[in-house]
């Protein structure tokens, strides 16, 4: 991700709560805490981790596809994205 991406920070951000989250995922099963309450926070982390990947996805479309249809370069950067969506979903 360049510098340029106006999301940097806030994925950032969200990323190390989402961090947080999971550690704090791992002090539950060690505290040896209820099962449904563990997987709420296992949920609670896939949504945090889902909206990250909507910023970046958002983020990559308005910038990098803008520029590359601005150069005429498109083809590589959709091929690009294609291979990324196909891991992502």
């Amino acid at each position: 991700m360049s510098t340029v991406h106006k999301q940097r920070k806030n994925v950032r951000d969200r990323l190390v709560r989402a961090e947080g989250h999971v550690r704090g995922i791992v002090k539950m099963i060690d505290e040896e805490k209820e099962c449904p309450d563990i997987l709420i926070q296992i949920g609670a982390v896939k949504a945090a981790l889902e909206k990250v990947g909507l910023i970046i996805l958002e983020d990559h479309i308005e910038h990098c596809l803008i520029e590359a249809v601005k150069s005429g370069d498109i083809e590589p950067q959709l091929q690009e994205l294609k291979t990324a969506l196909q891991k992502l979903i």
